[in-house]
C-alpha cells in the first residue's frame, strides 16, 4: 500500500461527511508511480492507480462519527492515549502505507493540496505544508496567528531548526522515518517532537508553501494554558536532545556554534585537517559523523560511519557514504590514497584492529590524519571535566581509550606508519599526520 492518511478527530463528523469524499476524489486521482522526470512523456508514465487507506481516529466521540465513517470509506479506530498526540500515535501504529499523511478534520487542510505533498515525497523524508514559507499563508483570527508565529519562532531559534512551520499537521512521512522515534508528547507538542526526532535521525525535511483555511464548523481543541505548559515541557526535552550527540547533526553544528569555544574547536580542526590531505585526492572519512571535513574532500572521497543517522544527515555533502565499522572496513586492500580518522579511536576499545585495517586499505606512501585527545596533557584532562560537567550529553563520557601522543607515535610504527607532523587544537587535541611506509 502506497498511502495511509491519518485523521485525528474528536467530535468532527460534521466536518468529516464533507472531507472524507473530497479526500477520497483526490487520492483515486493520484498514481501509485514514481512523479514523472523532466521531459517524460505521459506514456513513460505510471498510471496504476495508488492504493490507500483513510484511517480516522476518534477518542470515542458521540456525535456521529463512527457513522459517518462507515458509510464514507474510512477506517475508524479509538485512540488509548490521550489528546492529539495520542491520536496520532494510534494511527500510526495502525498505518500500513510506505507513506503516511497527516492532516485536520476540520478542513483547514484542503485536500486538493495532497497532490503537491505527494509530487515531493522523493525529496525529504518529510514534507511539511507551510503556512510561514514564501508563498505559504493563514487566514485565521490575529491572535492565533501571532501566537504561531512566536511559538514557531521561540522553538526554531531556541532549537537552532532550520524551518518556518514546525507546528503544522498537514504533513507527508516516508514510514520508516516515523518507525522507532519513542514519542511521548500527549498533546499538540506531538508534532514538534515528531519532527525534532526525524530531523535528529538525519532524514530530510522540506517545507513547501500552504494557505491554511479556517474550520468550516465545530470548535477548535486547543486550550491555551494547556498548550502553553505543553509546549514549554516539549520546548526543554527537546533541547537536551539537540544539543546532545544524538542529534545527526550534531558535529556540522558545532562549527557555527553560539559557544566560542566550541566554534573555535571545530573550525580549529576543519582547517588542521583541510591543510593535511590533497583535496584533488580520494580519501577515505573513518567515523564521518556529520563534520563539515567531509564536504571539503574530493568528490571521489568515501565517508564511513557505524551510524545510520550520521549518514542520512550527511547525504548533505554529495560524497559517497558507507555504514560500517572501523574493526572491519568494507574496502578491498590498497584502496585510498589517503585516510582521515578523527576523534574516533578515544570511542573505540583498546586493541590493534582498527589501526590494522587502516593500514590496509591505505596505499604505500599514503597519508593518514589521525586525531585524538591527548591525555598525556593536563590541558586536556582539565578540559574534559569541565566538558562533562557543563555538556553533560556531550561526546565527554563515551571516551573508553586514552592515548598520549608518544603512545600513539610509537603504536602507529608498529602498524608501519611514520609521523611527518602533528598539530594542537587549544593545545590540548592532537592531530597527526602520518605517512605509510611502502612495502620491502
Amino acid at each position: 500500500m502506497e498511502l495511509s492518511v491519518v485523521i485525528p478527530a474528536w467530535k468532527e463528523a460534521d466536518n468529516l461527511a464533507e472531507l472524507l469524499p473530497q479526500l477520497h476524489a483526490v487520492l483515486s486521482e493520484l498514481s501509485g508511480g514514481p512523479p514523472p522526470a523532466v521531459g517524460s512523456r505521459s506514456s513513460d508514465i505510471s498510471q496504476q492507480p495508488m492504493a490507500y487507506e483513510i484511517i480516522v481516529v476518534d477518542n470515542h466521540s458521540a456525535d456521529g462519527t463512527a457513522e459517518v465513517c462507515a458509510a464514507k470509506g474510512a477506517t475508524l479506530i479509538q485512540q488509548t492515549a490521550p489528546g492529539y498526540g495520542g491520536a496520532l500515535w494510534a494511527g500510526f501504529e495502525h498505518a500500513r502505507g510506505e507513506y503516511v499523511l497527516t492532516m485536520d478534520a476540520d478542513l483547514s487542510h484542503e485536500p486538493d493540496f495532497v497532490r503537491e505533498m505527494w509530487k515531493r515525497r522523493l525529496d525529504a523524508e518529510v514534507v511539511i505544508a507551510s503556512r510561514y514559507v514564501e508563498g505559504g499563508g493563514a487566514d485565521m483570527p490575529r491572535y492565533r496567528e501571532i501566537l504561531s508565529i512566536i511559538l514557531n519562532t521561540v522553538y526554531t531559534k531556541v532549537l537552532d531548526l532550520p524551518f518556518k512551520d514546525i507546528s503544522s499537521g498537514f504533513r507527508l512521512y516516508r514510514a520508516s522515518a516515523l518507525s522507532g522515534l519513542d514519542l511521548q508528547s500527549n498533546d499538540f507538542d506531538a508534532l514538534e517532537e515528531i519532527l525534532l526526532k526525524c530531523y535528529a535521525r538525519g532524514y530530510r525535511i522540506i517545507e513547501i508553501p500552504f494557505r491554511y483555511v479556517p474550520r468550516v464548523t465545530g470548535k477548535s481543541k486547543v486550550k491555551l494554558w494547556q498548550f502553553g505548559v505543553s509546549y514549554l515541557r516539549t520546548l526543554l526535552r527537546m533541547w537536551r536532545l539537540r544539543n546532545s550527540v544524538a542529534s545527526a547533526d550534531y558535529d556540522a553544528r558545532a562549527y557555527d556554534s553560539v559557544i566560542p569555544l566550541q566554534r573555535y574547536w571545530q573550525r580549529s580542526r576543519y582547517r588542521i585537517v583541510r591543510s593535511m590531505v590533497d583535496a584533488s585526492k580520494p580519501s577515505l572519512d573513518i567515523g564521518c559523523g556529520s563534520s563539515r571535513i567531509l564536504g571539503a574532500l574530493g568528490q571521489m572521497s568515501v565517508g564511513l560511519d557505524v551510524v545510520r543517522g550520521k549518514l542520512l544527515y550527511s547525504r548533505c555533502y554529495g560524497r559517497s557514504l558507507t555504514q560500517g565499522s572501523a574493526f572491519a572496513l568494507p574496502f578491498a586492500d590498497d584502496s585510498f590514497p589517503q585516510l582521515i580518522c578523527s576523534q574516533v579511536i578515544e570511542h573505540l576499545e583498546a586493541g590493534d584492529r582498527p589501526f590494522q585495517e587502516m593500514a590496509r586499505v591505505i596505499q604505500d606512501g599514503g597519508l593518514l590524519v589521525l586525531g585524538t585527545p591527548d591525555y598525556s596533557r593536563a590541558s586536556w584532562r582539565i578540559i574534559e571535566r569541565l566538558y562533562r560537567l557543563f555538556a553533560p550529553d556531550a561526546y565527554g563520557d563515551e571516551h573508553i581509550t586514552h592515548y598520549g601522543r608518544d603512545q600513539l607515535v610509537e603504536l602507529m610504527a608498529g602498524h608501519g606508519f611514520r609521523l611527518k607532523r602533528a598539530q594542537y587544537v587549544g593545545g590540548s587535541e592532537l592531530i597527526c599526520l602520518f605517512q605509510k611506509l611502502g612495502s620491502e
